[in-house]
C-alpha cells in the first residue's frame, strides 16, 4: 500500500494550510504563493509541477523560512509533525533545518562551499546538530555518501566540490540532506542540469531512500515526466495556485483540470510521426501584476466559459488526496460531479 493510499488513515508528517508569499515591489505586490494547501504523509513522495513562475520554489522557500525581504509570508500556517512553523523563531528554525527539515538546491555549486574539502562541509553538517566526535561524524557523512551510490566515498571526502562531476556534486548535496534522516526533505529541480542517465540513478536512489527512511519528499519539478516516473501523488500548480492534486496514475491518465491535460499532452512521446509539432499550451501565464478577476487560467483554456473569467472557481475534493479548482472538469464521473 503506498503512502498516498494511507493519508488519510494517519496525520501528515508536513501540512501547508492556505500559505500567501507576497514580494513587496514599486509596481505592487506580486502574489507568488496564493493560498496553497499541501499535505505529505511519511515516507510519500509529492511532485509539484507547473511552469516557470508558478510559484513552486517559492512555496519550498516559505516551507523553510528562507524568504527574503522584499518577500515575506503574509499568511497561513505550515505544521512539521504538529509544529507550527511560520511562528518559529530564527534560531529556532535553523535548529531544525537540516535536522529535521531539509533543502535540496537546483545547483549544488551555490550551496557547497568551494574552498572547503566534501569530508569538512559534512562533518560541520553533522557537528551543528548533534553532539559527536569528528570521527564519529566522518564516519556518518561517510554512510550517507555511500547510500546515494558515490563510488570511492573515501576519496570524494577529501575532495573539493570542483573536482567533483555535476551529477556527483549533486550525490554529494543529497547525502548531506539525509545526513540526519530528517521528516521532510524538499528538492528544488536537483536533476535539471544533469543528463538523463545520472538523473534516472539519482530518481531510483532518492525512491530508495525514501522507503527505507520513511522520509518524505517535495519533489518540485517543471518536468511532468521526470515526477510521473518518481512521485506517489502530483500537485499542479499555476499562478500562484494549486489546480489540481491526486496520484501520479490517476492523473496522468485522467486529468480534471485543462492545464494538467494541457501538460500532459505536451510531453514528447514515443510513435509520433516525423515532424509533427510537439502540443503546447496557447498563450503565456499571467504576469505577476496582471492575475484576471476570475479563474488565472481562462485566458489559455480551451473550455474557458463566462463564468470562469468573472469568478475564481472553488476547490473540490471528493476524497482525501484528490481536488481540483476548476468550474468545468474534465473526466469528471457522475459520484465525483455528486461530491
Amino acid at each position: 500500500m503506498k503512502p498516498s493510499d494511507v493519508l488519510s488513515a494517519a496525520s501528515p508528517v508536513l501540512s501547508v494550510q492556505d500559505l500567501h508569499t507576497v514580494f513587496e515591489t514599486r509596481g505592487g505586490t506580486v502574489r507568488s504563493v496564493d493560498g496553497v494547501d499541501l499535505e505529505l504523509g511519511r515516507g510519500e513522495i509529492l511532485g509539484l509541477v507547473g511552469e516557470s513562475g508558478s510559484g513552486k520554489s517559492v512555496t519550498g522557500f516559505s516551507i523553510m523560512g528562507l524568504v527574503d525581504p522584499p518577500g515575506r509570508v503574509l499568511q497561513g500556517r505550515v505544521l512539521l509533525d504538529g509544529r507550527e512553523l511560520l511562528s518559529e523563531v530564527p534560531s529556532a528554525m535553523r535548529s531544525l533545518r537540516g535536522r529535521k527539515l531539509a533543502m535540496i538546491f537546483q545547483d549544488p555549486m551555490m550551496t557547497l562551499n568551494p574552498v572547503m574539502r566534501i569530508g569538512t562541509q559534512m562533518t560541520e553538517a553533522v557537528t551543528a546538530h548533534v553532539k559527536v566526535t569528528r570521527q564519529e561524524a566522518r564516519e556518518r557523512a561517510l554512510r550517507s555518501l555511500i547510500k546515494v551510490g558515490i563510488a570511492a566515498p573515501e576519496k570524494r571526502l577529501a575532495a573539493y566540490p570542483h573536482e567533483l562531476s555535476g551529477g556527483m556534486r549533486q550525490r554529494v548535496a543529497i547525502a548531506i540532506a539525509l545526513l540526519h534522516q530528517p521528516d521532510v526533505v524538499i528538492a528544488d529541480e536537483p536533476t535539471t542540469a544533469l543528463d538523463v542517465t545520472i538523473q534516472s540513478q539519482i530518481l531510483y536512489e532518492m525512491q530508495r531512500l525514501c522507503r527505507e527512511s520513511r522520509t518524505a519528499l517535495l519533489w518540485i519539478s517543471h518536468d511532468l515526466a521526470v515526477v510521473a516516473g518518481l512521485a506517489d501523488r502530483v500537485a499542479v500548480m499555476y499562478a500562484g495556485r494549486i489546480v489540481e492534486t491526486a496520484p501520479t496514475r490517476e492523473l496522468i491518465e485522467r486529468p480534471r483540470h485543462p492545464y494538467s491535460a494541457g501538460l500532459i499532452a505536451a510531453v514528447p512521446r514515443m510513435g509520433r510521426a516525423h515532424g509533427e509539432p510537439l502540443a503546447q499550451i496557447p498563450g503565456t501565464s499571467p504576469g505577476a501584476l496582471e492575475r484576471p478577476a476570475g479563474c488565472a487560467f481562462a485566458p489559455r483554456c480551451p473550455h474557458a466559459q463566462v463564468l470562469c473569467r468573472e469568478k475564481a472557481p472553488e476547490v473540490t475534493s471528493p476524497r482525501p488526496g484528490v481536488s481540483w479548482r476548476c468550474w468545468f472538469p474534465l473526466s469528471m464521473d457522475a459520484s465525483e460531479a455528486r461530491a
